[in-house]
Order: C-alpha cells, then sequence, then structure tokens
C-alpha cells in the first residue's frame, strides 16, 4: 500500500464481522448490531447481520455471501466529558487532550434525554466527524417533579409520569416523590430503581 491510499477504507471480509464494527456500504456508515454466521447443509455459508445507519438510526437485515469482500471504515471512540449546551449543538471536553468538540443534537440524539453536565460519554468519531454517542447503560437522575406518591401505593404496582433533571419525563412508582434519585436505563428510558445516598 502506497502512501496516497491512506484515504481509502480498509477491506475487509465477512470473518472480520463483529458486533460494534463499522461498515461502509454505499457510501453510508452501518454498525453492525448483531450478526450470525450461518453454514446451511446445501449452498454457501453466509453472514447474517443486522445494521444499525449511523446518522439516522435506521435499523436493516443484510446478508453476505461468505469470504465476500466488505469495506470497513476507521472509528475512533473516545472518552469525553460534557460540559454544556450551546444552541442546536452539546459541547464536549476530550478527556485526554482537553481539546473541546460541538456535537449537534442529531448526532446527540435520545442521549441528551439523559446527559448531565460533567458525565463521561464515549463519542465514536469517523475522519475527525461525531457519528454518535454512547452512555452508560444506566444514569443516576433526581426526580425533578412528580404528583405527590400515596404512602398506600406500593402493592398496586402502578406508575406515574415524573420529570428528570434533564427536563426528560420517565414513569416511575406510584410512592416516589420529587428530590427522589432514580437508575434510569439510558437505552429504553426505564425506571431501574431508586437510589439512596
Amino acid at each position: 500500500m502506497s502512501v496516497d491510499d491512506t484515504k481509502e477504507s480498509p477491506m475487509a471480509s465477512t470473518t472480520d464481522i463483529k458486533n460494534g464494527a463499522v461498515l461502509k456500504i454505499d457510501g453510508n456508515l452501518w454498525s453492525v448490531v448483531e450478526f450470525q454466521h450461518v453454514k446451511p447443509g446445501k449452498g454457501g455459508a453466509f453472514v447474517r447481520t443486522k445494521l444499525r445507519n449511523v446518522t439516522s438510526g435506521k435499523v436493516v437485515d443484510r446478508t453476505f455471501n461468505a469470504g465476500a469482500k466488505i469495506e470497513t471504515a476507521t472509528v475512533d471512540r473516545s472518552d469525553y466529558q460534557y460540559l454544556y449546551q450551546d444552541g442546536d449543538d452539546y459541547v464536549f471536553m476530550d478527556m485526554k487532550t482537553y481539546d473541546q468538540i460541538n456535537v449537534p443534537a442529531t448526532v446527540v440524539g435520545d442521549a441528551a434525554n439523559y446527559m448531565l453536565e460533567s458525565q463521561t460519554a464515549t463519542i465514536a468519531m469517523h475522519e475527525g466527524s461525531p457519528l454518535y454517542i454512547e452512555l452508560p447503560a444506566s444514569v443516576v437522575l433526581e426526580i425533578t417533579y412528580t404528583e405527590p406518591g400515596l404512602q398506600g401505593d406500593r402493592s398496586t404496582g402502578g406508575t406515574k409520569p415524573a420529570t428528570v433533571e434533564t427536563g426528560y419525563e420517565i414513569q416511575v412508582p406510584l410512592f416516589l416523590e420529587t428530590g427522589t434519585k432514580v437508575k434510569v436505563d439510558t437505552r429504553t428510558g426505564e425506571y431501574l430503581g431508586r437510589v439512596n445516598d
């Protein structure tokens, strides 16, 4: 490979497909969500994949013949600290270099519902452009508003809306009150439990 070829995306084969890998297909970047190597009794082996479009979030199923050449994209993941929101952008600081980057709200997506200032997030970058943000599987947030709880409501299993400190609304058990800290799943927005200080 000559020095001039450095801009080319690396070529790989279906054996390189793994969860989290980013493939370049028809000019778009797709992250591998799931994959399965299939060896049928008759015919050639193939790889069945579930791919998520890195920019739109759309998920598609795609099958590749075993040994087929695929184009992979180099994606760098680094830890950043969320600093503040600036218009439609979110400003993050690289934890190693202290460089600040602006990430558009379209890239941050639903992660904004769970981000507090000073929180650490992993940002995936491709050729200097942020692709997506990964948060821990769960975060602790304080309930800033919910209707008053009723003490007798522990056994009914009902839920009520509660607004957390990011401004996002989640469903919580009826007995929880404003000021309670709760653990929230960042993938589903689901209440996972109360956190005692």
